[in-house]
């Protein structure tokens, strides 16, 4: 047999589904990226990217992933030897760390135990020490995928500011950014990472840096090496709509009848409360099942995907195989430290009521089909929230 019926069901944490709309409108024929049509494209998609950042400052789009974009933003900004603070939220602050020390960079790494996200305290506190100022930016992950665990980004910019310290303020929204709220400028973010493949709906291939006055004015003195990731490069065409080299043209066709949907047709509010909607019914379906969240602190609770502990002796690696063979649906795996302890239900981008459900029930039906212990009734719970919540708006509207 080499053909399944039905779709198959991604429900990893991203890359997420690609809606048909944005897939038709990839589908177009490659233009001139020199003329006027593809200028008209750039602002576009220029703008509304502001918009997704809530920044009033530049944003630059490269054709990469948002491993790039990490780069992007320590190379603009840092010089060789600049001590960097980074907080362990989990695997993705990691391999940003990682990224550092190969750029000559010092990377100091405040230990966390990956059920949390960054610890404003312990960061303020770490810059109250630093008297010679000798660290020059603070890098977090704003929603780290490995985890389910959303950083306080807020809370994080009063800590640095209460610390009086004059550090760079370097965020990756990679996971969060169309999915949960990002507020770079009211955040007081330098640096903002972010990527296409995740709330964005868009396939891998666009990364996202959003900048400050602040970032701008230190790149002009950084002097780690820099070429295709040079904003200078990217910004003087970048006014009239243009790129210094080859641009991901289809891609950026996709993207603004993405930033179309979010923005102007469903709205950033509603798309954030879809996405808290979903990720409580979620973990009302782990509760129901006697399984734990990973995330410890539910003022951390991630919108973008729910990621579940394994009882003990039990292995996630075996357990997504079951569900993937029987159901064709994809679960998130276990990363890093938590390898085979933890699978991962992503819960973002062009997702509703009847897809939630779907998931959760061929994870209900994996549980039972791989022999993992749980209670029944996760799927039901999940439906009673979904349920009881239209219920509710409905009300409310009459």
């Amino acid at each position: 047999m080499t053909y399944t019926a039905g779709r198959h069901f991604l429900q990893i944490p991203g890359p997420s589904t690609v809606p048909e709309r944005v897939m038709r409108a990839i589908d177009m024929p490659v233009i001139d990226h020199r003329g006027p049509e593809f200028a008209q494209l750039g602002k576009d998609v220029l703008a509304g990217m502001k918009r997704m950042f809530k920044t009033q400052g530049d944003v630059v789009i490269f054709p990469a992933s948002g491993t790039g974009a990490w780069e992007a933003a320590l190379v603009n900004t840092l010089s060789p030897g600049d001590t960097v603070l980074m907080y362990e939220s989990g695997q993705f602050a990691t391999l940003w760390k990682n990224l550092a020390l190969r750029l000559a960079l010092k990377p100091e790494f405040i230990a966390g135990d990956w059920r949390h996200g960054a610890d404003p305290a312990a960061i303020e506190a770490r810059l109250a020490e630093d008297k010679g100022h000798s660290i020059k930016a603070v890098c977090v992950v704003h929603n780290e995928t490995s985890t389910g665990c959303t950083s306080r980004i807020g809370e994080v910019r009063k800590a640095i500011d209460r610390a009086k310290h004059p550090a760079l303020f370097m965020v990756d929204t990679i996971s969060g950014l169309g999915s949960v709220d990002y507020r770079h400028d009211e955040w007081g973010v330098d640096v903002t990472v972010a990527g296409s493949q995740k709330g964005l709906m868009l396939p891998p291939g666009l990364s996202f840096n959003a900048l400050s006055a602040k970032a701008l004015a230190a790149s002009q003195s950084a002097k780690l090496p820099r070429s295709y990731w040079s904003w200078d490069e990217m910004l003087a065409p970048n006014k009239n709509g243009f790129f210094p080299y080859t641009p991901a043209t289809n891609l950026l066709y996709g993207l603004r009848e993405a930033l179309k949907m979010l923005l102007d047709e469903e709205g950033l509010d509603h798309v954030f409360a879809r996405h808290q909607r979903h990720a409580e019914a979620a973990r009302r379906a782990v509760n129901a099942w006697g399984l734990e969240v990973l995330c410890q602190n539910p003022a951390e609770y991630s919108g973008v995907l729910t990621a579940v502990l394994m009882p003990a002796g039990h292995s996630e690696i075996a357990f997504r195989k079951v569900v993937l063979e029987h159901f064709n649906m994809s679960l998130g795996s276990g990363l890093g430290k938590i390898t085979d302890k933890v699978f991962r239900i992503g819960h973002l981008g062009d997702f509703n009521d009847l897809t939630l459900m779907a998931t959760l029930s061929g994870v209900e039906m994996g549980l039972e089909l791989a022999g993992v212990p749980h209670k029944k009734g996760g799927v039901a719970a999940a439906m009673a929230h979904l349920t009881q919540t239209r219920a509710a708006k409905s009300a409310k509207a009459a």
